[in-house]
């Protein structure tokens, strides 16, 4: 007796329809490339087994073609890429030479020569400009301080004491008497004062003073620390500048010019 269960088998789940036009978009693109290679394939063929055809019934191109001679097919080829080589490099010689004096006066002259001269100039040259400085100075400072200090005044002064005049003179009834005077403390006296009193003292200070100058500045760069290098672009220089100032300017200086075997050829790469 078979007691296994039956299978229950699950429904399939619906496929939601933007699923299905998309994976249809898939298959149809996939399909699409695998025709277009296919086809492409097939034009490569025909067009592979009408050469082969072309090929065994032209004689003349078949001498021409490769024909699994590998040396003979590799010196052919080094000799035609070496001649080609050659012609390029030569018409490069001959284009440089008719301007290679040219260039040479143009390096030692408009570059080495003015570069030297300009470092020289630079070299004797002045920084002159007026600096502007504004700031804040802060003064903390004992000064002395003497003077004579100038009295002239009317005032009123009163005795701190009892005070005693001997020989006094007095009027009375309009006649002057002499006599003995005593004057009580607090007696008011005008009197004028006129006279210079020495002052010697010391006085702090302790004050910021706002501070606007213009400073003119005179550097000569000599006497900084780009003179050495100014110098050593100058000892750097020379050489290439002596060494190309003195040697050949015209093809007329060169030996090899100068022989009747190898004249020609620096008449045709020099020009004449």
């Amino acid at each position: 007796m078979d007691n296994s269960k039956p299978e229950i088998s699950e429904p399939a789940p619906t496929p939601k329809p933007g699923l299905r036009t998309r994976s249809r978009r898939r298959r149809d693109a996939k399909s699409d490339i695998n025709e277009w290679v296919d086809r492409t394939s097939d034009q490569a063929k025909v067009l592979v087994q009408e050469g082969k055809e072309y090929y065994h019934r032209s004689p003349r191109l078949q001498k021409v073609v490769y024909q699994g001679k590998f040396m003979p097919a590799f010196w052919t080829v080094a000799c035609i890429f070496s001649l080609i080589v050659n012609i390029i490099l030569v018409g490069l010689l001959v284009s440089f030479g008719r301007h290679f004096f040219e260039f040479k006066a143009l390096v030692a002259n408009g570059l080495l020569t003015e570069a030297s001269n300009n470092l020289a100039m630079m070299d004797k040259a002045h920084i002159v400009m007026t600096v502007p400085v504004k700031t804040t100075v802060r003064l903390q400072d004992t000064l002395p301080v003497v003077f004579d200090l100038p009295i002239n005044e009317n005032t009123q002064m009163s005795l701190t004491e009892e005070s005693t005049i001997n020989g006094a003179r007095i009027y009375l009834n309009n006649t002057a008497v002499t006599t003995d005077l005593t004057l009580p403390a607090g007696t008011p006296l005008d009197a004028n004062i006129n006279m210079s009193i020495p002052v010697s003292t010391t006085a702090p200070v302790d004050i910021t003073v706002p501070v606007t100058l213009q400073i003119p500045v005179d550097i000569a760069i000599e006497e900084t620390d780009l003179h050495q290098s100014i110098v050593g672009l100058q000892e750097a220089i020379q050489p290439y500048q002596t060494a190309l100032g003195s040697t050949f300017s015209s093809p007329d200086k060169l030996v090899i010019c100068k022989n009747w075997l190898t004249g020609w050829m620096c008449g045709l790469i020099f020009g004449d």
